[in-house]
């Protein structure tokens, strides 16, 4: 298996950083497009992408704006672009497919988004998704409007008065604060994460990850957070696209289920018939480094390879 990385240009010219992780002596049957979460980096999915090489599905992944060593060539991570930020990030995901295509043809992409990136996945398919095969959410969350109100006026007061840079803790608290509440006995703020201690100890250590973000950020993710949960919008999603939910029972950001579930209903609703979910027992909110990685990862491979022989 080969590790590699390059630098693409994108519409507005910035440079962003991609992985790819693939088999010279292999033809893929399939591709994944990796869109990493809020605060980490793509290489944080090394073990996923290797698991499917294995099983002749290359992958392809970038550091999104404001993060891992994207973030670092721009200068500052923790923030997307001064205009936009949300729709440029989706904008990015839509210009690494093109190159992907642009290597490969005739080979099916699957775009699969955690976290953050399940938002900008779900903003994608809005958007693009004539361009995938189907897509995988994977710890996504749901929509409160008051609160998503509250939390842009808020941001763009401090954006008035100290700019968009500006890191605000009350903001980051406000936001992202209470995602460890419901660990019983945590012995880190990461616990939410995963039960895999190695795993939110190595997340502690890695200078790339868990940073807090600018009010620009917050800003760009909540105006993001309007658009998918806006009706007039996900009526753009194909009706039978394949759509897989994963989550688990115990993620914080998916409410435990309950976000999770108003969003599949949301979508049900817009007549998407395609969409298949998996919640599981006792799993926290990255199910990619869970102690039951594996059960997770023949998850999804089942998945790709049913939708591949359909």
């Amino acid at each position: 298996m080969t590790h590699e990385s390059f630098w693409l240009e994108m519409k507005d010219k910035k440079k962003v950083y991609i992985s790819k992780w693939s088999d010279d002596s292999k033809t893929p049957k399939a591709i994944v497009q990796l869109s990493h979460g809020m605060a980490e980096h793509i290489h944080r999915y090394s073990t996923f992408a290797s698991f499917l090489v294995e099983h002749d599905i290359f992958v392809y992944g970038n550091d999104h704006r404001g993060h891992g060593r994207t973030g670092q060539e721009h200068g500052l991570l923790g923030y997307f672009s001064d205009k936009y930020g949300f729709e440029t990030v989706t904008d990015d995901l839509a210009s690494i497919t093109k190159n992907i295509q642009g290597s490969y043809p005739n080979v099916p992409i699957f775009l699969l988004g955690h976290s953050m990136g399940s938002f900008v996945a779900r903003r994608y398919i809005q958007k693009y998704s004539d361009n995938i095969e189907g897509v995988i959410i994977s710890g996504t969350g749901g929509y409160a409007r008051l609160s998503t109100n509250i939390g842009k006026l808020l941001a763009r007061g401090i954006i008035k008065k100290n700019g968009a840079t500006e890191v605000s803790p009350f903001l980051n608290k406000l936001a992202f604060g209470s995602l460890n509440s419901a660990v019983s006995e945590a012995e880190s703020a990461y616990d939410w994460l995963t039960r895999d201690k190695e795993q939110v100890e190595k997340y502690k250590q890695d200078p790339l990850a868990g940073f807090p973000t600018t009010a620009g950020f917050c800003y760009d993710l909540f105006d993001g957070l309007d658009k998918i949960h806006t009706a007039k919008l996900i009526n753009q999603i194909p009706k039978d696209l394949p759509i897989l939910f994963i989550s688990g029972e115990q993620d914080s950001v998916g409410n435990y289920t309950k976000g999770v579930t108003n969003v599949i209903n949301q979508y049900k609703k817009a007549d998407l018939s395609n969409i298949q979910y998996i919640f599981y027992k006792d799993g926290r909110h990255e199910m990619l480094n869970e102690i039951n990685k594996e059960e997770v990862f023949m998850d999804i491979l089942r998945w790709i390879n049913t939708q591949l022989n359909e």
